[in-house]
């Protein structure tokens, strides 16, 4: 925790899309060296991937964690339940995961970190995205949530009951309202192209914690990768600046980890935070020898 100085500095890492992408030993030692005061994921850790969230649990780093939809992949899709690799009437590989996780699972709920004077609030755990409620009877049989506007009140009753007034939300699938191009932060880059496919519910909660008088100057996420899929001209928008000063980021540099001739190279977004405010978010690149080789700022204040 040495960036928390008497300046309130604080950096935290953001780990996109992990899709089975988790070295547990060298993830941790890149995560040491870059002097890391709190790690953020933003799920998708594989189908149903009970080790690797197990891993993820017991990296010894301050950590808050939401689950997303390939982590109920087999579970809460019917299109998927036939592909289940595994007797889904004898285990609950859902439930296992959020067992593993426990209160570091932030999907309708929250942490607080008072030691960096902020909390955690989880959206929607397990988001698809798009404006059309989906998944009903899971989110129904889970968490007892029928439609967005319950999906909603759930949200903001975790952003009431959080004790830090600074607030930093994380989700898998980003709001809706930040543009509907396939290059927009949470835009559809798949037939029919275009759209905005963000979480109405996830931007109703953020409208309303501005109204409850709280600061939020992050809200960061992935499921939407940066890598479009019929577009190879040019990449997502990573970042969005709302009126109200809140920087949205989008994580989901895809794939986290690659294997060259000289090794394994790994990405991290790394938001650096002064006296609550951001002052740096940018994309890094690291080494096998945890040496940053690559760094693109996206936000500078």
């Amino acid at each position: 925790m040495s960036n928390l100085s008497a300046e309130g500095v604080i950096k935290i890492a953001v780990v996109g899309d992990v899709h089975d992408l988790w070295q547990p030993l060298e993830d941790r030692l890149a995560l040491q060296s870059l002097d890391i005061d709190l790690v953020l994921f933003v799920g998708d850790f594989g189908n149903e991937s009970v080790e690797l969230v197990r891993a993820i649990a017991n990296l010894d780093l301050p950590k808050a964690v939401i689950l997303g939809n390939h982590d109920a992949w087999f579970t809460a899709s019917n299109d998927h339940k036939k592909q289940c690799p595994y007797d889904r009437t004898k285990e609950d590989r859902v439930q296992q995961q959020l067992d593993i996780l426990g209160n570091i699972h932030v999907g309708y709920s929250w942490l607080d970190f008072p030691q960096l004077n902020l909390s955690v609030v989880g959206s929607r755990p397990f988001s698809w995205g798009g404006s059309q409620w989906k998944k009903e009877a899971f989110y129904r049989d889970r968490f007892n949530i029928k439609n967005f506007i319950d999906s909603t009140q759930r949200i903001v009753d975790a952003v009431a009951k959080a004790a830090c007034e600074n607030i930093i939300f994380l989700g898998h699938n980003g709001p809706s309202g930040l543009g509907s191009e396939e290059y927009s932060i949470c835009g559809k880059d798949w037939q029919p192209i275009g759209k905005d496919y963000g979480d109405p519910d996830f931007a109703e909660a953020i409208a309303r914690s501005y109204q409850m008088g709280k600061q939020v100057p992050l809200v960061t996420f992935g499921h939407m990768h940066h890598h479009l899929r019929l577009n190879s001209h040019r990449t997502r928008e990573a970042i969005v600046t709302n009126d109200m000063g809140t920087i949205f980021l989008n994580a989901a540099c895809t794939p986290r980890i690659i294997h060259r001739h000289d090794g394994y190279y790994r990405n991290f977004s790394i938001v650096t935070l002064k006296s609550g405010r951001i002052c740096q978010i940018s994309l890094i690149w690291l080494n096998s020898q945890h040496q940053v080789i690559s760094e693109n700022i996206l936000f500078s204040s």
